[in-house]
């Protein structure tokens, strides 16, 4: 038997210290969570006992909260995680720079760590553990990211007596909507492990999708970068020493070539003009793309695009299709679900579409009729939902659309990565092509002047 000093909280945020014995901190874990605590901190305190090789566990002394906090020395001071929605936790030797930050400076979990903590947390629940020490576990994990701290604070205010959803609540940055809503309803039925499977499926699909188009710019982007790279070393090293050579040889060179050096010196001249222009006017194109008129011109030029805009809407048709379903199936209501799938969509006039369908709509009645009504969703997704309806089997109507527009997303960057391959070989071919027959026109007239 091992002496363990332990650090735990109560349900009423009172924390309790002491030694105790057991044979390992899984032992003592499962005897605190029996009486009541949360385990906060577990360090073993001695060497291992061998008078008594007995099974329970024997108390060694207990300390009431506050006195202890005074007893104890400074360096072995806890610092407590700040609860309050404005305010932002902090954990011992971290510093929140290090991490990716969201409004008013607080951290942030990404979307790839926010599907890792649903899915670790609905293993342990699923386990057999509470909820209050299934957070504890995945709190004393010291990844150095902004889970750290976020999973610390949750498990804080649940010792305190907060629901999920509402410790979640104090972290719309990094919970959405969608996640609150459906941790509240599982919390609501009882079935919160299987709730947080649905998540770990649905964030798993959104991943999914993100990776096809982000893998299909892929090949694309270094081809392009590849491209405009030599056309650069060519414009600013070898058309000037050609320039030179055609300048001490005298005579009169063909239009292409002196177009040609009259970009290269340009280039050579204003090319940090050029390029300060370049990065002010991304800049403020990015920043007019973000207002309210410039995101909806934006979303309304993708959906027109050739090709990109069939990948636009099959992601954000099997999006809507996905989680509407996962929503209705964990019992959220049509007009709250249809709040939410309007904010997860990623398009601005899909989401408009949506938005005044569900004006149009109320609990129990129709959705496939104000859906088709707005013009932007095809026929087929209004028609499939619409038999879902009248069978009553909505959820299932749902999966079958998420299902077909996910097969149509394939297809799509299938197709898009296929049509730009040759575009960009094409482009890149007719600039490097200019360039080597500009030079050769201006060799061969040079030569054919010589002989002459």
């Amino acid at each position: 038997m091992a002496q363990f000093k332990y650090i735990a909280k109560s349900r009423t945020g009172e924390r309790q210290e002491g030694v105790l014995e057991a044979s390992e901190k899984r032992t003592l874990m499962a005897l605190l969570s029996r009486q009541g605590f949360v385990p906060v901190s577990i360090t073993e305190a001695g060497k291992p006992s061998v008078s008594k090789p007995s099974a329970k566990m024997k108390p060694v002394k207990s300390k009431s909260t506050k006195p202890a906090a005074k007893a104890l020395p400074e360096s072995t001071r806890t610092k407590r995680t700040r609860s309050r929605a404005g305010a932002v936790g902090q954990t011992e030797g971290r510093k929140w720079y290090r991490f990716e930050k969201g409004r008013h400076g607080r951290p942030k979990m990404k979307m790839s760590e926010l599907l890792l903590f649903t899915s670790e947390l609905s293993d342990l629940l699923a386990s057999g553990m509470t909820l209050g020490t299934a957070l504890h576990a995945l709190a004393i994990r010291k990844t150095g990211k902004p889970q750290d701290a976020i999973v610390t604070n949750l498990r804080d205010e649940i010792v305190q007596g907060t629901s999920l959803s509402g410790a979640l609540s104090r972290w719309p940055e990094s919970f959405p909507t969608l996640y609150i809503s459906m941790v509240k309803a599982g919390e609501a039925s009882g079935q919160l492990p299987g709730v947080l499977e649905r998540l770990v499926r649905h964030y798993e699909r959104v991943l999914s999708a993100r990776e096809k188009v982000v893998m299909a710019l892929v090949y694309p982007s270094i081809v392009a970068i590849v491209g405009l790279a030599a056309m650069l070393f060519m414009m600013m090293v070898v058309v000037p020493v050609f320039s030179q050579m055609f300048e001490d040889l005298g005579g009169t060179l063909p239009l292409p070539t002196r177009m040609l050096i009259g970009m290269s010196e340009g280039l050579l001249k204003y090319g940090w003009l050029i390029a300060l222009l370049l990065v002010f006017g991304g800049l403020a194109l990015k920043r007019a793309l973000k207002t309210p008129a410039g995101v909806e011109w934006k979303d309304r030029i993708m959906l027109k695009l050739p090709t990109v805009g069939n990948i636009v809407k099959a992601n954000a048709f099997a999006n809507f299709a996905h989680t509407l379903s996962t929503l209705l199936a964990n019992g959220v209501q049509v007009l709250q679900a249809l709040s939410i799938v309007e904010n997860t969509v990623g398009n601005s006039i899909i989401a408009n579409a949506i938005h005044e369908a569900r004006d149009r709509v109320t609990d129990g009645s129709s959705i496939s009729r104000p859906l088709a009504q707005g013009g932007v969703f095809p026929q087929l997704l209004t028609d499939m939902l619409a038999i879902g309806e009248e069978s009553g089997d909505m959820t299932g109507a749902l999966a079958h659309i998420g299902h077909r527009y996910d097969n149509e997303l394939d297809r799509a960057v299938k197709i898009f990565t296929t049509v730009l391959e040759p575009i960009m070989m094409l482009f890149i071919a007719v600039g490097v092509g200019f360039v080597a027959i500009s030079m050769l026109m201006a060799v061969f007239e040079l030569t054919s002047g010589l002989q002459t």
